[in-house]
């Protein structure tokens, strides 16, 4: 029996580095035999690192100034695992994100790429599906497969390559520093007729953390790098109909913005400023040399983060004002190698939220009475046993490698 596919996974960061330390607490939990972290950072952001248990077993390099393209490139180029995956800072998988996209590439020798589910900020809903773009970087619906004029979009915060894949193809483009790398990697990907998958067990939580482009309600603080990734996305993807699709984008980013206004979350003198950083970036981008990137290493030496995966699965639960003894006893459950699932429940309709704490354990809050899926009806009745139940058969299948190796603390 062969062994399965070897994962290393690169997390790129700038200026986050308390959401940079809570992502790779998350990896770190991952049930997979084999992982390799590789942590391309601000110096700030390798700093909150320091501390971890298995902080020398990471793989480091420095990122500056940032450039996300750049700055996978630098992980890809330290990686040795046979798969090379891509998680954003602000972003933290389920335990089982690993293991389901090893299997994925296990049972199919020819997929090149894969990518799955990404969850919004209340840990439940989906942001991000299936999902098909054209050659104008345009997302587009998909049913099973990509049309003719698509391909798969490969959500950046969740995707997954062979990593000889991204030796042959030159890794990611150094034009494209913020926005839309993942998207000329996936026309790359399917203009070379290599094969992409969708993984609809491997999900991960994305928060859209603040940073310099945008405040914590996402509100952009500035589109330069968008105008100018676009503009050399267009250059390179679509020259035929670059003009048009620029037209087409500040008119989006102007309804975009004018909806902001309305709501009171902008200014129209603010606006006029954001519109300005788009054309600024437009010219910017028009400029921009665009081309793949090569000269990565292959003898490198694997560096896995453990020596075996934690095999202790606990649920704790109660009512929320007991919120902080649970806490504390999770943490402590944390700090002796387990992964905690924290159910805390009021006697409410208050809606569910899931988030994956600074502490290391996955927390859900919310009314016994509300609901978790945003499609069910806001209010239901429950029985507290019954509810929790319910919510670990909602979670079961990402959360825990093995169900029946799971131990529950807490009101039944």
């Amino acid at each position: 029996m062969t062994e399965a596919p070897s994962l290393s996974v690169v997390v790129a960061s700038h200026g986050r580095p308390r959401a940079l330390r809570r992502c790779i607490l998350g990896l770190s939990q991952s049930a997979v035999p084999r992982l390799e972290l590789v942590v391309v950072a601000d110096a700030e952001g390798l700093a909150a690192l320091s501390d971890l248990p298995f902080a020398g077993r990471l793989k480091t390099a420095l990122q500056d100034p940032p450039n996300l393209a750049e700055a996978r490139n630098a992980g890809v180029a330290r990686a040795a695992g046979d798969l090379v995956g891509f998680v954003d800072d602000d972003a933290v998988p389920e335990p089982t994100w690993a293991h389901a996209m090893v299997t994925a590439f296990d049972g199919e020798p020819s997929l090149a790429a894969a990518t799955g589910p990404v969850l919004g900020r209340n840990g439940i809903s989906l942001q991000w599906g299936p999902v098909a773009v054209d050659r104008l970087g345009r997302d587009q619906p998909m049913a099973s497969e990509p049309g003719p004029e698509q391909c798969r979009k490969l959500h950046g915060t969740n995707m997954v390559f062979r990593r000889q894949v991204l030796h042959d193809l030159g890794g990611f483009d150094p034009a494209f520093r913020f926005y839309l790398d993942d998207t000329d990697m996936a026309l790359r990907l399917a203009r070379a007729g290599l094969a992409t998958a969708w993984v609809p067990g491997a999900v991960v939580h994305h928060a859209f953390a603040a940073s310099v482009r945008r405040d914590a309600d996402r509100v952009p603080l500035d589109l330069r790098d968008v105008g100018a990734s676009t503009a050399a996305f267009l250059r390179k993807h679509a020259t035929e109909e670059m003009e048009a699709a620029l037209v087409q984008l500040g008119q989006d980013q102007y309804d975009r913005l004018f909806r902001l206004v309305r709501r009171r979350k902008l200014g129209l003198k603010e606006m006029r400023r954001l519109l300005e950083s788009l054309r600024d970036g437009i010219e910017e981008g028009r400029a921009r040399s665009v081309a793949e990137t090569g000269g990565f290493s292959v003898d490198l030496a694997y560096s896995s983060l453990f020596d075996a995966p934690s095999d202790t699965d606990v649920v704790l639960s109660d009512w929320r004002h007991r919120a902080g003894a649970l806490r504390a006893e999770a943490q402590r459950l944390v700090a002796d190698g387990a992964r905690v699932s924290l159910f805390l429940l009021e006697p409410s309709p208050r809606a569910h939220r899931v988030r994956f704490t600074d502490g290391g354990w996955w927390e859900q809050e919310g009314g016994l009475y509300g609901r978790s899926d945003r499609t069910r009806p806001r209010l239901q009745p429950w029985r507290y046993a019954s509810r929790v139940s319910a919510e670990l058969r909602r979670i079961n299948a990402i959360r825990f490698r093995d169900g029946r190796n799971v131990q529950f603390q807490g009101r039944s």
